[in-house]
């Protein structure tokens, strides 16, 4: 029943990193849920939030179930189906849950970095699931050794194999939230919380209390919702409904919030300064997800009518890369009077694998991904409706493909403006350097794909089709306007507590007997899967 300890990188949704190592999309931000519902099958409900998340990390999976009595975390590296089996949710049992599906910004993907974190107090115990990425990752975890609250799962003084444990952002808030013995866990959020810094929307749970906060920015999104007999906290409204929970509002920036028995209580833990990050409205949310009074499919068309005004062209045939790119075909194929069709067929169950292909299959590239459908667009002009280029890689072999199959010409329209700036906030582009819209002109571009024609949707009028102003946007990835204060070089990116870890520690626990071994036992394990 061990678990295998290795590092294992996964997909963007669109190409997996196996098949063109050299050209992963913008990796996803976290999905994280909560829910407090005494007698409703909290696990169960969690696990389905998760799976309606899990376009916001596709790396990790991990629930925490308390019973009143005692916290249990269970997670593994894998989807949320590969993770979770019903005999599994079924020993899981209690009245308050959070999960987490993860996309690694901070801390290698490894099972010890998995989330939800979990740490014990002075009174009890913590778990905490996180979006977002910190910038004060250094800072807060000195705040951790000078408080002296190291424990097996969080040792940053000491790195020796056999204590090495998380590596996360997560992890050292974890900690210094769970010291806290002359107050209690809320007045102790309220005193941290103002020190950290960067995107954060945090869901944690002691024995009885579930918590949510949200960064003073709001860059990563955070839902509240209204079950029959309880509350759920999640990353997108989509997984409000996946679970029948009415949409009651976001969680404010700057605003924690706390349900328990006596109910539902909030309060401001620092001045609100909006900076709602761009990108979710572009590719990163769900279309059926509703942020900032607006359900991102609408805004995606409406960016596609704006494409179709900025850029038009004389063709037959509008087709989007499926998934991210159809909405903004259906709007530019409505500005424009051109039909739309279906010209690329999706595998989709290529977003993640972790059985590495033949030299002979990745050659063949994006064809595991993408089909073109030859009777549709031979001898057509068509219009290839995209979310964004990243490297180019993918693309030009997109234009290619297109091409063998008998495309006349085609023209390539990107519903987002070009991404120069790396993101600091939780979503994990490529390098400066790697980027091609940094180093090349729009034309440069379109030549290097081989396409006929390409055009970036304008920024305002991206900002404009969301209709939030564009001061209350995190735009950085594209005009490279930072929100937030970033620390210097050697304190950002995923490696920042890495130093020295060597392999994680594997732990291996009979799941069979995961509810028998826990019962009065006052304290919470995390298990991984066999």
């Amino acid at each position: 029943m061990a678990n295998s300890a290795s590092t294992r990188k996964g997909g963007d949704g669109r190409l997996t990193a196996a098949l063109d190592p050299q050209d992963q999309g913008p990796q996803d931000a976290c999905g994280v849920f909560g829910v407090w519902a005494p007698g409703e099958d909290v696990a169960k409900l969690t696990y389905y939030g998760l799976y309606a998340l899990q376009h916001r990390g596709q790396e990790s999976a991990g629930i925490a179930v308390s019973n009143g009595r005692q916290i249990l975390v269970y997670k593994d590296m894998g989807l949320v189906s590969q993770v979770f089996d019903e005999s599994t949710l079924d020993a899981l049992q209690g009245h308050l849950a959070i999960g987490h599906s993860r996309y690694s910004t901070t801390g290698a993907s490894t099972w010890h970095n998995a989330q939800p974190t979990f740490h014990p107090t002075a009174h009890g115990s913590i778990a905490l699931a996180h979006n977002g990425n910190l910038t004060n990752t250094a800072d807060l975890a000195a705040m951790v050794r000078d408080r002296s609250v190291l424990d097996g799962e969080l040792d940053l003084k000491v790195h020796r194999p056999e204590q090495v444990g998380s590596t996360n952002d997560t992890s050292v808030v974890t900690a210094l939230l769970a010291d806290h013995p002359d107050t209690t866990v809320e007045e102790r959020a309220v005193e941290l919380l103002p020190q950290v810094k960067g995107a954060f929307s945090f869901v944690w749970m002691t024995e009885n209390t579930l918590y949510a906060a949200r960064d003073p920015q709001g860059i990563r999104p955070l839902v509240l919702g209204r079950l029959e007999r309880g509350w759920v906290v999640a990353s997108e409204t989509a997984a409000l409904d996946i679970v029948g929970a009415s949409f009651i509002r976001e969680i404010d920036p700057g605003e924690l919030v706390a349900i328990d028995a006596d109910g539902l209580r909030t309060r401001t833990f620092a001045q609100p300064e909006p900076k709602h990050c761009l990108f979710e409205f572009v590719y990163l949310a769900r279309p059926d997800t509703i942020m900032t009074g607006k359900r991102m499919h609408s805004v995606r068309v409406e960016i596609g009518r704006r494409l179709a005004k900025q850029f038009p062209v004389d063709a037959d045939l509008v087709i989007p890369v499926p998934e991210s790119g159809t909405p903004s075909a259906i709007g530019y194929a409505e500005a424009s009077g051109i039909p739309y069709g279906t010209g690329l067929v999706k595998n989709s169950y290529v977003g993640r694998t972790f059985i590495q292909p033949s030299q002979t299959i990745r050659q063949l590239g994006i064809r595991l991904k993408l089909n073109p459908l030859r009777d549709v667009i031979e001898g057509k002009r068509l219009v290839v409706v995209d979310d964004s280029i990243v490297r180019g890689n993918t693309q030009r072999a997109l234009v290619r493909m297109l091409r063998e199959a008998g495309a006349r010409e085609v023209h390539v329209r990107i519903s987002s403006p070009p991404v120069k700036w790396p993101c600091f906030y939780g979503i994990d582009f490529a390098t400066r350097a790697e980027l091609i819209g940094n180093g090349l002109s729009v034309d440069e571009i379109c030549r290097s794909i081989d396409a006929d024609s390409l055009g970036y949707i304008d920024l305002d009028e991206l900002v404009d089709a969301t209709d939030v102003p564009k001061q209350n946007l995190c735009r950085a990835c594209f005009d490279g306007v930072y929100p937030i204060p970033l620390p210097t070089p050697e304190h950002l990116g995923k490696d920042v507590l890495e130093v020295g870890a060597t392999a994680p520690v594997v732990r291996t626990t009979d799941v069979d007997g995961l509810a028998a071994s826990l019962a009065g036992s006052g304290a919470a394990d995390a298990l991984q899967r066999p």
